[in-house]
């Protein structure tokens, strides 16, 4: 593992760490913010087939839980694009419904809500290039373009050789 993914990976997951340990510290001020999205997504995976909790305050502390396996995993280095795509996966409904800046009337806050609603957002970003880091070694797509290459040229050989045979 290079210095940078040494260092980069604990930086990253520092947040969800922090983050997290709050929000199971007191799960009902994270709970009230989360309701408007957690009524929404729900009943819609739900309908998916998959069964999740109806109360809040449940979601949070699941989400939570998550949050800090994934981010711990990614801390150590132990299956970082995994815990990264978890990481990533999670962010995403925590910062609709942790900054929901459109709807603040104080300029104040809507400020703020903007803030961590786009430093959150960079931080996904991080993420999406966490889950896609290969450590300097080829990614599965690559690998399987080159068996499929190997095997054409494998192929090609045996077809000429059985011709030459024939």
């Amino acid at each position: 593992m290079t210095v940078s993914r040494l260092i980069a990976r604990p930086m990253l997951a520092s947040i969800f760490v922090v983050g997290s340990s709050a929000a199971l510290k007191n799960p009902s001020a994270a709970a009230t913010k989360a309701e408007p999205v957690t009524s929404r997504l729900v009943p819609a995976i739900r309908k998916a087939g998959v069964p999740v909790p109806n109360d809040t305050e449940t979601l949070v502390r699941i989400n939570a839980g998550v949050q800090i396996g994934a981010a711990l995993a990614l801390a150590t280095g132990r299956m970082p694009r995994l815990s990264a795509a978890v990481l990533a996966a999670s962010l995403v409904p925590t910062t609709v419904a942790g900054h929901r800046y459109w709807e603040q009337d104080d300029p104040a806050q809507k400020t703020q809500q903007r803030l961590h609603f786009f430093k959150n957002i960079s931080v996904l970003g991080g993420l999406v290039i966490a889950a896609g880091d290969t450590d300097g070694k080829p990614g599965v797509a690559w690998r399987a373009r080159r068996a499929a290459k190997d095997a054409r040229r494998e192929a090609r050989r045996l077809a000429k050789d059985a011709h030459l045979r024939h």
